[in-house]
């Protein structure tokens, strides 16, 4: 009993990090208006990750394209790694770390938005994905752990939730993707 009490409050503590870190609550709200600006001007949302942030990329593409709060039009949103024969494909003719960047440069275009996933901040094949939408002109947002990795000097808006606990950044990111959907959804259409 005690670990399943101390996943919980440690994980409470992560989120109470976050609620006392001021620059980086408007870091969030930056992103939100960030998204909804790109979607209005007819934009996409490109979101990817590996793993975990695989799934919540996955996750929170679904939130936009779908539906969060209320019933509305479907936005503009996918995650990059959800078609497996292109995956495997890029990744054996060109190596793996070319899987997210090939795949942008086809599909995305100036005014975008890429929100990469890595708790780490390390990933190689995200930090592929920013070069080419650096050349591109899709702006950036990054959701990773307390330090931010390779990924907090590629410009944009870093969102560095204070932990090093991978499961306990992956719950706060999630958290913070659902704020966002949310904060969208709430700009764009009216209940």
């Amino acid at each position: 009993m005690n670990r399943i009490q101390e996943s919980i409050e440690q994980s409470i503590a992560v989120k109470q990090g976050i609620l006392a870190d001021g620059e980086l609550m408007n870091r969030v709200a930056e992103a939100a208006k960030l998204i909804e600006q790109s979607l209005r001007n007819g934009g996409k949302i490109h979101f990817c990750g590996n793993g975990g942030s695989a799934a919540d990329a996955q996750h929170l593409a679904a939130e936009l394209s779908g539906r969060f709060y209320f019933d509305r039009p479907p936005l503009n949103a996918e995650a990059l790694h959800c078609n497996t024969s292109y995956l495997t494909a890029v990744g054996n003719d060109y190596g793996y770390e070319y899987i997210f960047a090939r795949l942008l440069r086809g599909t995305a275009k100036k005014g975008d938005v890429l929100v990469g996933i890595s708790t780490s901040g390390n990933s190689k094949n995200i930090l592929e994905a920013y070069k080419v939408a650096q050349e591109l002109g899709v702006s950036i947002v990054s959701m990773t752990g307390a330090t931010g990795g390779k990924m907090r000097d590629c410009g944009g808006l870093l969102l560095n939730v204070p932990s090093t606990d991978t499961p306990r950044i992956q719950e706060s990111h999630i958290m913070l993707g659902h704020i966002i959907c949310e904060l969208v959804e709430s700009a764009m259409f009216k209940k």
